[in-house]
């Protein structure tokens, strides 16, 4: 099964885990995805005003240089490791 297989099924099996992850978690898998499918933060941070969309911003940009291959290595890890 090729890595793009493995990573379309961790983010499919995501949305059924036996148990909703904690907030930390849930935002290392935001940006372990974003990093996975699209590859460096690019774009503008979010205002001041938008705490959550600051948060995702940073997460992911904190990511940044790790490769798409690698981060969807570590999705689909993690993910797994969610599943019980």
């Amino acid at each position: 099964m090729s890595l793009q297989s493995q990573f379309d099924q961790a983010v499919a099996d995501s949305k059924n885990l036996p148990e909703r992850p904690d907030n930390m978690t849930l935002l290392k898998m935001y940006a372990l995805f974003k990093q996975g499918s699209t590859g460096d933060v690019d774009g503008q941070r979010p205002g001041f005003t938008d705490m959550v969309g600051r948060v995702k911003y940073d997460a992911w940009d904190a990511l940044k240089g790790t490769s798409k291959d690698d981060a969807m290595q570590q999705y689909i890890d993690l993910v797994n490791g969610l599943k019980g």
